[in-house]
């Protein structure tokens, strides 16, 4: 899917704003607060139904204004789809596909796998697991056709065991409880088997990125599934079971799962520099599209907000040549030109300038 052409109304500085970018690569230069980066929050929320800067939507609608509006008209195949989100003021989202309204944003995120890679992409490494597991499921929610149903039907269950274990009046051998525990278990278990399944996939294009961004280091790469070795899921639960009665929630499972990174045996974090950070995280995000483009033969949109930050100019280079080479259409912002000096090499290719909300294409 490559985004044809795209309109944003209303959302921070940029009240009405057209552009048709290249199916390639296509630079954004602007001073701080000049509203390139709102440019790929406006194609993020495409792609997330959120934005990546903050969690209030209304933050995002410009002064004054009911609510902000993303459209896009997209092509795929020679055939073009239009897509559309609009969140009010009050919180509420409307969605347009093809001109049918709607309100489920998991509906059109589907069609537009999005990725982006900020300043801030380190915390997938240094942050909670949490973050960890969704760099997993975005990728089973747009290869796996049913595990968005999988995923949905695990945490509800969860929210309702943990429910059960905060009554008092409930004990573990109550045929109620047992009944739901054995549902979670069953939920858990396949996905945990969805997430084993794209470890599989996702670990040989992670080293082999990473051979070529930090060739230096040999990062080895283990997926902790959430609960003990030699048990299965439902073992676990049970030998968990006084526990969790006793804590009010339930403490093992997919819900605790993560992925670790180490290098000669400590924590990749405790090893790197940021910079070395970021370009393990390049490896992992850059994995993600060439998975995408394997298994489905879908096309992703990449975000690079930022380019200078931490990566040096051989670093970009390579980066983006990578996500060229997975057929990625790529939006990249950056201050000044001079942080994009290798772009000439590019045929396919636009140049935008982005001054006080106005965005102007060069000629």
């Amino acid at each position: 899917m490559k985004l044809d052409s795209v309109q944003i109304r209303n959302l921070r500085n940029l009240q009405h704003v057209t552009f048709k970018p290249s199916h390639g690569v296509n630079f954004i230069l602007g001073i701080n607060g000049s509203g390139k980066s709102s440019i790929l929050e406006a194609i993020h929320y495409l792609g997330f139904g959120r934005s990546f800067r903050t969690s209030k939507h209304k933050n995002v609608i410009q002064n004054e204004q009911e609510s902000f509006t993303v459209f896009c008209e997209c092509l795929e195949d020679s055939t073009t789809q239009r897509l559309g989100l609009s969140r009010s003021i009050n919180d509420t989202v409307s969605v347009s596909i093809n001109g049918i309204k709607g309100n489920k944003v998991s509906d059109l995120v589907s069609l537009l796998p999005v990725q982006i890679f900020t300043p801030q992409s380190s915390d997938i490494l240094l942050g909670a697991p949490k973050l960890r597991r969704k760099y997993i499921d975005w990728c089973l929610f747009h290869v796996e056709h049913s595990f968005l149903t999988c995923s949905s039907a695990y945490s509800k269950l969860l929210k309702h065991n943990n429910a059960l274990c905060r009554k008092q009046q409930v004990g573990y051998a109550n045929p109620q409880r047992v009944y739901w525990t054995d549902l979670l278990a069953q939920y858990g278990s396949q996905l945990t088997e969805f997430r084993n399944g794209m470890m599989t996939r996702l670990i040989p294009l992670i080293t082999s990125n990473l051979a070529q961004f930090l060739p230096e280091f040999c990062v080895e790469i283990s997926y902790y599934r959430g609960w003990e070795k030699g048990l299965e899921l439902n073992e676990a639960l049970s030998k968990a079971a006084d526990r969790d009665y006793k804590n009010g929630y339930i403490s093992v499972g997919p819900h605790k799962a993560d992925v670790r990174f180490r290098i000669s045996g400590k924590p990749a974090h405790e090893v790197l520099s940021r910079g070395q950070l970021r370009m393990l995280v390049a490896a992992l995000q850059l994995a993600t599209t060439q998975c995408l483009m394997s298994y489905t033969q879908k096309t992703c949109i990449f975000l690079l907000d930022d380019v200078g930050a931490e990566l040096d100019a051989a670093k970009r280079e390579v980066f983006i040549d990578k996500l060229l080479e997975s057929n990625t259409q790529l939006f990249v912002t950056a201050i000044e030109e001079h942080q994009l000096e290798f772009i000439d090499k590019y045929q396919n290719k636009k140049m935008f300038h982005v001054e006080h909300g106005q965005v102007r294409e060069e000629s």
